[in-house]
């Protein structure tokens, strides 16, 4: 299918090794002169609440202990969209930071996002989660006002590290917490996980690790540097049998460009290891885009896009061309359905 995304471009990488990124001398300064980098970026009419857009209703928040991290536990909220049916199992997307992604007055707002396309009939109908990093009981819990919770909880070693623990704690700790509440399909395909920064990087790391429950990542500024040792992922990639995911990345030019104390590395270069993935992800076949722009850390920018990233991700589910077909040429409508049991508290 041709990719129209924006202004992204296909690049085809050949050749049995991965390809270098151009360098060039050590930055002497963070940011260019000139305008903000950010200063371009506003979000659309599809990241807000538009009048007659049937809105799905956030639940939770609700408490997950762990297992897998023993003494901490995640906050999570569950989006419901208002044509959710059990009889009809939904797809399912699940954010990391979860309090930034379905902040009302943040970057991202994902849930107007969702409610847009599914009333639409651009992504289908679909379950969300926002959770929340892991945190001891007595730890501060992230939000929009006490910040993503660096140095605070256990963000930086789940998020960053480049293992298979984090995505247990989805796989094994949260999933079935959601199966038991919510018609949700268990086919992969319809399973998509994302985040920003270090989220995203755990997002792609819980698809590579279970590409048997999650197939389509959202990546938005990722953390694929050395934080915790994650720019081995492009060196995996090359090393590994392709995986049935689907990637989106994005990213800007001057997000943190690996300049610590004047000195350069590359390790540390956001923008440097994101396009070193996109070229190993591209040489070895995967059915992955990218958007490259002018942003800072953050996500301003990916804000602005995560409408079409959503699209473009879930681009694939079923349509019909019967010109009779009035159910398909309508919006989708909230569904009547009996009153559901009452939810967990």
């Amino acid at each position: 299918m041709k990719k129209t995304i924006v202004a992204w471009i296909t690049v085809a990488v050949a050749g049995s090794a991965l390809m270098a990124v151009a360098q060039t001398a050590a930055p002497q300064a963070q940011t260019p002169p000139g305008p903000n980098p950010n200063s371009q970026y506003r979000l659309g009419p599809d990241s807000m609440p538009q009048e007659g857009v049937p809105k799905g209703e956030i639940r939770g928040p609700y408490t997950l202990p762990s297992k897998v991290y023993p003494g901490t536990q995640h906050t999570y909220w569950v989006y419901v969209p208002a044509q959710y049916d059990p009889a009809a199992p939904a797809s399912l997307m699940v954010f990391q930071d979860g309090q930034a992604f379905k902040d009302e007055n943040g970057d991202l707002r994902a849930q107007n996002v969702m409610d847009n396309l599914i009333y639409r009939r651009e992504i289908p109908v679909m379950i969300g989660v926002f959770i929340n990093p892991g945190r001891r009981p007595d730890q501060v819990e992230p939000s929009p006002q006490t910040g993503w919770g660096d140095g605070t909880t256990n963000r930086g070693i789940e998020y960053n590290t480049p293992d298979d623990k984090y995505a247990r704690v989805i796989t094994e700790e949260l999933m079935p917490e959601l199966y038991k509440e919510y018609s949700i399909s268990k086919d992969p395909e319809q399973h998509g996980i994302g985040g920003s920064s270090s989220g995203a990087i755990a997002a792609f790391a819980v698809a590579w690790e279970r590409p048997n429950d999650f197939r389509k990542v959202l990546s938005s500024v990722g953390s694929f540097v050395n934080l915790q040792g994650g720019f081995v992922y492009p060196e995996r990639v090359l090393a590994s049998e392709k995986k049935p995911i689907r990637v989106f990345l994005c990213d800007g030019r001057n997000d943190n460009r690996g300049l610590r104390g004047g000195v350069y590395d590359e390790k540390r270069d956001w923008f440097f290891q994101n396009v070193r993935l996109m070229k190993a992800l591209t040489q070895k076949g995967y059915d992955v885009n990218y958007s490259w722009s002018m942003n800072l850390h953050g996500q301003k920018f990916s804000g602005m896009i995560l409408p079409e990233m959503m699209r473009w991700l879930w681009r694939d589910g079923p349509v019909s061309t019967d010109p009779n077909d009035m159910t398909e040429r309508s919006f989708r409508q909230p569904t009547k359905r009996p009153a559901e049991a009452p939810q967990k508290q």
